[in-house]
């Protein structure tokens, strides 16, 4: 082992008070504000909505530092967060099918910036998601952030 996977390991080993991740999630409800640091007195960025998704870079007693979908930063209270995996559509207008292949017949369509619940990854470069309405289809991955 290198010295620097040591310091590497010893370091991740010893941080106790935090962990760090790479977990999805969403806000659970209603809006929940971000901020610039893990405090309610921490300067204001932005409020999101219900079914946002985030991926959680950091987890600290009761905040966690999330990334949203344009590589932002921020903190946001952890009892404002779900388990629940939302992807949020990327392209201009997405076909999500019955199928996981481009000829597969179109279930939905939905636009830009449009939640859907992340429903099981086939490793085939599309996704399994459920529409807010219950439709559920497959898209592809590229075509969506979160998953």
């Amino acid at each position: 082992m290198s010295k620097l996977t040591f310091i590497i390991a010893a370091l991740w080993a010893s941080a106790s008070n935090f962990v760090l991740a790479a977990d999805y999630m969403s806000i659970a409800e209603g809006p929940a504000i971000f901020y610039d640091a893990p405090s309610t007195k921490a300067k204001k960025i932005f409020v999101g909505s219900r079914y946002l998704p985030l991926e959680q870079v950091v987890s600290l007693d009761g905040w966690a530092k999330v990334r949203d979908s344009s590589g932002k930063l921020s903190w946001v209270a952890k009892r404002m967060l779900s388990d629940k995996r939302m992807v949020l559509v990327t392209a201009a207008l997405v076909s999500a099918r019955k199928m996981p292949e481009a000829g597969a017949a179109i279930v939905f369509q939905t636009k830009l910036n449009v939640s859907l619940e992340w429903l099981e990854d086939t490793h085939t470069g599309w996704i399994k998601v459920r529409h807010l309405d219950g439709a559920t289809g497959y898209v592809k991955t590229s075509e969506v952030w979160g998953n």
